[in-house]
């Protein structure tokens, strides 16, 4: 096999002969056959006319000083020249040192381009991408309380599968039901994820990621291992367009990470954001900084019709997300550090809207609310009927009357968030972290308003509304590392949480602390410890009970192994 060298110096031992044969094939104008052998090499491209200019002068020279000494020594006379035969004369060392320089950097750059000269580097374009990725491994059981009410409704299900016929003259089935009493143990679930990054230019920057699931669950990437070795799904969970303007800014769009400094109480660590954002990050000296986001999030567009399959099309009425943060980093010593923010969140006609009265029992085919209903929940919101159904005039107690439900509340969040980063003696790592959340849009007498009475959870015996805009986490995190990236890192971790039934949107934040949603206090602590470098094992242990209403305990014991990549 041809080496990279032999074979360089093969192709430019190739290139001077063909170039040399032309020169000598060519009408010659000049006596000099190097000066023509230069004045083709300017044709050609490869010199340029200054130096080849500079050549022929030098050749000229050379040439002259070559007959005189011819003239002053007898030169013996050749062979005779045959016929086709082509006699080429003297080419001075320094034209063929510019000659040779000039096609070894046509040929290296030929080679170059085509992978060949250097056969363990990449084309330019892959040295701009780059992928990364995870893996986790995750084994988790559920526990119930025996005390556990048996009757809590599955109002995200209802609203899936539903409408769902509330009069209990005209329907025996029941409404779907969550499990509140069953253990489910030992779930073997897995969470893959691979993105790729591509910088399009030195401010413009795209990626790609693709992940597990079982379904579009906009909070969770993990997914239930059996049912009899079924291949899984792959969802586009990523997809985004960053530019870059400068350094202290940046502005993204398409489906994209979290921008906002928060806590899994609110946005699960898992959920991506839709839509649009701008981040900047200003450095006021060494020990200060500031930093902030701006955004808007389509969180779900209506149907163009006033019912799900009419031809009364109408005006678009999306859902939003709109939110500003600002925060402020301070290096407080070389051991302790703060970053604190407080964003607003408003969550545009999220909440449901009571229909005008409609008569689905009559072959309409549906309500002009339905589309209020939240395009995704997990529990705990207060909720109410959307539709209003007039009854049936020749059969009024047993007229059908299929339901949605739809969120009692608006929702316009204050967040805001602490952490305090301190190095201990002993190579010691403390973090301690706080949230506190309050729902502005929260009001009791709003909600009966919009809900024309028709609140059916959240009620206690005297049917007033047990709810609440508020909810608060604290966590600590002490080991010799807070992000384990080596074999030996290690931490621990504990923290509490308690949120009000309304204080937040239930169907974005974490899904494993209460199963997700809002209602729920409790406590959740654990650890993990690097096996190698990028992979650590995680166990965890959470167990919460509903703020208000009927009992509902839930603990939850999860032991991992991620990596990552």
């Amino acid at each position: 096999m041809i080496s990279n060298v032999n074979r360089l110096s093969l192709a430019v031992g190739m290139v001077i002969a063909t170039l040399v044969g032309q020169a000598a094939a060519a009408p010659a104008p000049s006596e000099n056959a190097t000066i023509n052998l230069i004045r083709l090499l300017v044709e050609q491209g490869i010199l340029k006319q200054d130096k080849a200019d500079a050549l022929i002068a030098q050749a000229q020279n050379e040439a002259a000083q070559a007959k005189q000494a011819a003239a002053s020594t007898a030169v013996a006379a050749g062979p005779v020249a045959a016929p086709g035969d082509v006699r080429v004369q003297y080419v001075p060392a320094a034209v063929r040192d510019q000659i040779r320089d000039q096609v070894k950097a046509e040929v290296m750059a030929t080679a170059k381009q085509e992978n060949w000269a250097a056969p363990n580097t990449f084309p330019d374009w892959a040295s701009r991408i780059s992928f990364d990725g995870d893996i986790r491994l995750r084994d988790e059981s559920r526990y119930y309380s025996g005390s556990n009410s048996n009757e809590i409704v599955d109002f995200a299900k209802l609203n899936n599968n539903g409408p769902y016929d509330v009069n209990p003259n005209s329907s025996t089935a029941l409404p779907p039901l969550l499990n509140t009493r069953e253990d489910r143990e030992n779930l073997f679930r897995l969470r893959a994820r691979l993105g790729m990054k591509a910088e399009i230019s030195p401010q413009w920057t795209a990626g790609i990621r693709i992940g597990t699931g079982s379904d579009n669950n906009p909070v969770s990437t993990t997914q239930n291992l059996g049912g009899g070795f079924s291949k899984k799904d792959i969802w586009l969970d990523q997809g985004y367009l960053t530019w870059k303007p400068s350094d202290e800014l940046t502005l993204t769009g398409g489906r994209f990470a979290n921008p906002f400094m928060s806590t899994d109480m609110l946005y699960s660590n898992d959920l991506n954001f839709d839509g649009v954002a701008a981040i900047f990050d200003h450095k006021l000296s060494r020990d200060w900084g500031v930093f902030g986001t701006v955004g808007a999030f389509p969180v779900d567009y209506t149907n163009d019709t006033t019912t799900s399959n009419g031809f009364d099309k109408e005006e678009s009425d999306n859902k939003w997300l709109y939110g500003a943060q600002i925060g402020a980093k301070w290096a407080i010593n070389s051991n302790n550090r703060l970053k604190g923010a407080l964003a607003y969140y408003r969550f545009d006609d999220i909440e449901g809207q009571r229909s005008s009265p409609c008569e689905p029992w009559a072959g309409a085919p549906g309500c002009d609310s339905d589309g209020t209903r939240a395009a995704f929940m997990q529990k705990g919101n207060s909720v109410f009927l959307l539709r209003d159904i007039t009854p049936n005039p020749l059969n009024p107690t047993t007229t059908p009357q299929p339901q949605f439900v739809g969120l009692a509340s608006e929702f316009n969040l204050l967040d805001l968030n602490v952490v305090w980063d301190a190095d201990l003696p002993e190579d010691f790592k403390l973090r301690s972290q706080g949230n506190y959340i309050h729902n502005l849009g929260y009001d009791e007498g709003d909600m009966r308003k919009r809900s024309a009475g028709q609140i059916v959870n959240n009620l206690d015996s005297n049917g007033s509304i047990e709810s609440g805009a508020n909810a608060w986490m604290v966590q600590f995190t002490l080991g010799n590392a807070l992000e384990l990236k080596k074999q030996g890192d290690w931490n621990l971790f504990a923290g509490y949480k308690y949120i009000q039934p309304d204080a937040l949107p239930d169907g974005f934040n974490d899904s494993s602390f209460h199963l997700g949603g809002t209602n729920a206090k409790g406590y959740f602590l654990g650890g993990n410890y690097g096996l190698a470098k990028n992979v650590y094992a995680t166990g965890r242990w959470l167990s919460s009970e509903a703020v208000y209403g009927a009992p509902f305990d839930i603990d939850v014991m999860q032991l991992e192994i991620n990596t990552r990549f």
